[in-house]
């Protein structure tokens, strides 16, 4: 039976729930997926007292259907591709929006890393949570960012998602913790009452409290 979650956070500790063996773990990094998945990651992080930070990883959305994916960009370079949907595209126009996305991506990283170092999670266990998986293509190129930086083991931590979704990050990840996989998935905000967009601010803030 498929839940319906009264916002971020109540999703945050229906996930927690799932991750208790990372708890209280002195290699483990929880890591939010910008800006969704920040909410969902603090809960989260709180209960496995673990350290919080974020990932900033840009959706390449279609042209004419922004919320359809063809890919990702990730810091460091990482570009991830869904082939079959990005021969749909034009390259001038897959071009533009990468070049559109990369922008942003530099924007949010000076934002949310500004007066901290830069990410390093060598030898360490990266928890990766987003509030939910549609194609899965960011949370692709969030696993891979994390391997760049030297992380020892990550796991995708989601409280729903597509199947589709589910079975191309388990074979990228060395795990998938996945609350719900519903049939027909649909938009990821179909799984929550509240699913307000989640602000610079919101995200500065959750960062700021839990230290």
């Amino acid at each position: 039976m498929t839940t319906t979650y009264p916002d971020r956070e109540d999703a945050g500790q229906v996930l927690a729930d799932r991750l208790t063996g990372l708890a209280d773990r002195p290699d483990v990094t929880v890591l939010g997926l910008v800006r969704g998945g920040v909410p969902v990651a603090r809960v989260v992080a709180e209960r496995l007292h673990a350290p919080l930070d974020v990932l900033v990883v840009r959706k390449l959305g279609m042209p004419m259907a922004p919320e359809v994916a063809f890919g990702a960009l990730g810091p460091n370079g990482v570009r991830v591709l869904n082939e079959l949907v990005a021969a749909r595209v034009d390259p001038g126009e897959v071009a533009e929006v990468q070049r559109h996305e990369q922008a942003e991506l530099e924007r949010r990283e000076r934002r949310y890393r500004a007066g901290r170092p830069p990410l390093d999670l060598t030898g360490r266990t990266a928890v990766i949570v987003d509030d939910g998986l549609a194609t899965g293509a960011t949370a692709r190129a969030a696993v891979q960012v994390a391997r760049q930086l030297g992380a020892r083991r990550v796991v995708v931590a989601v409280p729903v998602g597509a199947e589709e979704a589910y079975e191309m990050l388990v074979a990228e990840a060395d795990e998938v913790v996945c609350v719900q996989r519903p049939a027909g998935f649909g938009s990821v905000s179909s799984y929550y009452e509240d699913f307000h967009e989640v602000s610079d601010d919101e995200v500065t803030d959750l960062l700021a409290a839990i230290g």
